[in-house]
C-alpha cells in the first residue's frame, strides 16, 4: 500500500465520518478537541486515522470502522457471533458462512455494514456487508453470510 497525500479533515468531512460510524458504533465520544483526525489517501483505499490509529477505511463510498476501532467500543447494532471453529478461517480473510454463525442482532438487515465477533472472547475478528438479515443468518444452514471487507491480519491491521 503506498502513501499518496496525507491531510487533516475538514469539521464537514469529519462529521459526514461521524455520522457513517454511527449507524455501526457509537463514535462521539472518542473525538474531542485536541484529537488529530487525518485522512490518509493510497493507491488502494483512504484511512481515516484518529491521533495515529486508523479507525476507518473509506473505500468504493462506504465508510467502514477498522478492527482497531471496534476494539475500543463494543457495540450491539452490527454484531454478528461466530463459533470459534470459524476464527481461523476468518482470521484468513474469509467471508462469513451462516453455519458458524451463533447470534445476530435481529435489527441487521441485508446490505448493512455488520462486524464479526468471536463467542468466547467478544474479540472483533472482521467487518464487512451483510448479504442477508440479522434473523436468517441465525437461522440458514447454509449460504454465505457476510461478505468480507477488513479482518484481522490484513494491511489495515498492520497499519
Amino acid at each position: 500500500m503506498e502513501i499518496k497525500r496525507r491531510y487533516m479533515l475538514k469539521k464537514k468531512e469529519l462529521k459526514q465520518i461521524k455520522e457513517e460510524l454511527n449507524k455501526i458504533i457509537d463514535v462521539d465520544d472518542i473525538f474531542d478537541k485536541k484529537s488529530i483526525v487525518e485522512k490518509i489517501i493510497t493507491n488502494e483505499m483512504d484511512i481515516i486515522v484518529l491521533d495515529n490509529t486508523p479507525i476507518a477505511i473509506c473505500k468504493d463510498g462506504n465508510i467502514i470502522p477498522t478492527l482497531k476501532l471496534l476494539l475500543t467500543k463494543n457495540s450491539a447494532k452490527g454484531r454478528v457471533v461466530v463459533d470459534s471453529g470459524a476464527v481461523k478461517f476468518l482470521a484468513n480473510g474469509a467471508d462469513v458462512m451462516a453455519p458458524g454463525i451463533v447470534n445476530a442482532n435481529p435489527e441487521i438487515e441485508e446490505g448493512s455494514l455488520v462486524y464479526t465477533v468471536e463467542e468466547t472472547h467478544g474479540k472483533p475478528l472482521s467487518v464487512g456487508i451483510a448479504l442477508m438479515d440479522g434473523k436468517t443468518m441465525v437461522e440458514s444452514k447454509k449460504g454465505k453470510a457476510i461478505s468480507t471487507l477488513h479482518y484481522i491480519g490484513d494491511e489495515i491491521w498492520k497499519f
